[in-house]
């Protein structure tokens, strides 16, 4: 079997934290493409219209190893290409990324609500990716894992690709111990602590996850902290990680989270209200260094409104 050779070094930097999107010219044994552009506007002409690519082509949008790309050229398969494409028009998210710790290795970091981990979708420049890199100058930073965009708290990057996957290792066979705070209705009715045990499924282009019948796919610990005023402060402790686990199953417990947009009831699209953030904090990461082999535990310095300390102060 034909080995593919690796690829060369992009010649174009990030822009605004993002990579730019690398083209590999695909084997043509039918002689379908003549032209670059012919290949580039039958690849990407669908998703931005052909006079747009005929657009970025004439405005050298497109770059391989010697220097920009003209239409005219003819196509060579195997041929690297590589381009930024028309980023989205964001709403800048207007809450700081708090560092809470940072080495050689590792950053972590206090996400704000409504600014999700990594670019997806529509959220490209304005996620925690794009700005630490940008304001921490650590071009090849990555995630190790993700956390939901509306929840705030801590999220780990891994400065070294080559020092991911260790770290994606203890988050995928959950040797990581994450403990979360909620605020929401109190309940005296509702038995606590309790550990919930469901089968969870959510569908592509469907909002809300939901609760079935069937073997249960997601845990989670709860803990009532502390109530006044009719709310509750609550830690969760998730086993595994399904998504939107720790919101449908309080909602399950009929306590859904304070100002949850999404459970029991999806609102209505529209403008973020940033002013009512989903009361929903990752607090605690808890590991062993898969290098150091030391035990280390972060802490987040953010808080939740609602029943507290009033020392803390409030997000």
């Amino acid at each position: 079997m034909r080995r593919r050779s690796k690829a060369p070094a992009s010649p174009l930097p990030q822009l605004h934290g993002i990579d730019p999107v690398r083209v590999r010219l695909p084997e043509d044994p039918e002689g379908r493409w003549t032209g670059v552009r012919e290949y580039l506007v039958e690849r990407y002409g669908a998703a931005v219209g052909p006079g747009r690519v005929e657009g970025m082509l004439r405005e050298g949008r497109f770059v391989g190893v010697d220097g920009p790309v003209g239409g005219d050229e003819p196509y060579a398969a195997g041929r690297h290409l590589w381009f930024h494409r028309d980023f989205p028009a964001e709403t800048p998210v207007p809450f700081p990324i708090g560092v809470v710790h940072r080495d050689e290795r590792i950053v972590v970091v206090d996400k704000p609500h409504f600014l999700a981990t990594m670019p997806r979708g529509r959220h490209v420049t304005e996620t925690a990716l794009a700005r630490l890199r940008r304001d921490l100058g650590l071009a090849r930073l990555q995630p190790a894992h993700r956390l939901d965009r509306l929840t705030a708290g801590l999220v780990l990057f891994v400065v070294r690709p080559e020092d991911r996957g260790a770290y994606q290792t203890l988050f995928r066979d959950r040797a990581v111990r994450k403990e979360y705070e909620a605020v929401a209705p109190y309940d005296p009715a509702v038995e606590l602590p309790v550990t919930v045990r469901s089968r969870i499924e959510k569908e592509r282009g469907v909002m809300a996850a939901r609760e079935v019948p069937g073997e249960p796919n997601a845990e989670s610990g709860i803990e009532l902290l502390g109530h006044a005023g009719g709310l509750g402060r609550y830690r969760l402790v998730p086993v595994t990680g399904r998504t939107h686990q720790l919101r449908v199953h309080m909602n399950g417990l009929g306590l859904p989270i304070l100002d949850d947009p999404v459970y029991p009831v999806v609102r209505e699209d529209g403008p973020e209200d940033f002013a009512r953030p989903l009361r929903l904090l990752a607090r605690t990461l808890e590991f062993t260094d898969p290098f150091t082999g030391d035990e280390v535990r972060f802490e987040s310095r953010l808080a939740l409104s609602g029943p507290s300390h009033a020392a803390e102060p409030h997000i």
